[in-house]
């Protein structure tokens, strides 16, 4: 049983309202545990993108008797795009609420690592908690992968690419390494580290009290440190928060949907299903199980 779930049990559950009153608040939970990826893949230990949280989403803000959603995150981090279009959407229901004249707190609180794009998912909420050893921030931008050069040629396989365009091949692990592929590579990391700069400073504002070399430089801090250098607003778990903030409100956990491939531990690619699995395509997929794994081991999970 993971923390949220024992915290979650210890909380008034849907079913009960009767021992409260039929008119009770409800405060809507979602789950955002797992890498943030638009391809789970094998060995994923949960993944999350826009089309696994959005039921989930959309169901925790559609209580009629809605109090408060709160987001539990427990997340490495990921791809930006995917981050981003979560985290709008976060927003984008709250605002939808606020239309109809109910102004709903949206309340993040980080578990064992709300890093990278996990603190971006952090930074939709109006409030942010976590515990004192949480490990909140890495505000940076990182790509990683392994150079295969002569790896196929080994085991006597071939590989053919023809392209239409002198860049559409950068970066093939299979070829060697260009310097302007890692200059390429590099201005668009910066590119990206600007934005994830400019989202933070926007949402957190004059609450942020480090300066842009402790803030910005991609470290990550425990949750006392991240409360003094403005990165979150309190320390406080979901139980103690919402027991103080709302007593008499009912808990409703609403689940991302899962992929049932990365469930089961198989790929995701129609490739696998379709019996079509080249050498390379596999070995890939296991490169990139063992990427997600590593963004965990990271922060010793």
């Amino acid at each position: 049983m993971s923390v949220t779930d024992k915290l979650a049990a210890r909380l008034p559950l849907p079913g009960r309202l009767g021992e409260r009153g039929d008119r009770a608040p409800v405060v809507g939970v979602v789950r955002l545990h797992g890498v943030i990826t638009a391809n789970p893949g094998p060995g994923t230990r949960g993944a999350l993108n826009l089309h696994s949280v959005e039921t989930a989403l959309t169901r925790a803000f559609s209580h009629e008797r809605l109090a408060a959603v709160a987001l539990v995150i427990n997340s490495p981090g990921g791809s930006p795009t995917q981050s981003a279009l979560i985290a709008d959407r976060i927003m984008g229901l709250a605002e939808e609420k606020s239309r109809r004249g109910r102004k709903i707190p949206v309340i993040a609180f980080c578990e064992d690592v709300a890093a990278s794009g996990g603190y971006w998912l952090a930074c939709a909420a109006d409030e942010i908690y976590a515990h004192p050893t949480s490990m909140v921030g890495s505000i940076g931008v990182i790509s990683s992968g392994f150079g295969l050069t002569g790896l196929l040629e080994r085991f006597g396989v071939e590989r053919r690419i023809h392209t239409a365009g002198t860049n559409k091949v950068r970066l093939d692990p299979f070829s060697p390494e260009k310097d302007e592929d890692v200059a390429w590579l590099k201005n668009l990391q910066t590119e990206l580290h600007e934005q994830f700069v400019e989202w933070v400073r926007t949402r957190r504002g004059d609450r942020l009290s480090g300066s842009t070399e402790e803030l910005f430089s991609g470290e990550v801090f425990t949750g006392v440190t991240g409360r003094q250098l403005g990165l979150i607003d309190e320390l406080g778990t979901l139980r103690q928060v919402i027991s103080r903030r709302f007593p008499t409100a009912e808990i409703s956990v609403a689940e991302p949907r899962k992929n049932l491939l990365a469930r089961l531990g198989i790929g995701g690619g129609a490739q696998s299903l379709l019996g079509g699995n080249h050498a390379s395509t596999a070995l890939l997929q296991a490169i990139d199980g063992l990427e997600q794994r590593a963004m965990w081991n990271r922060f010793g999970l």
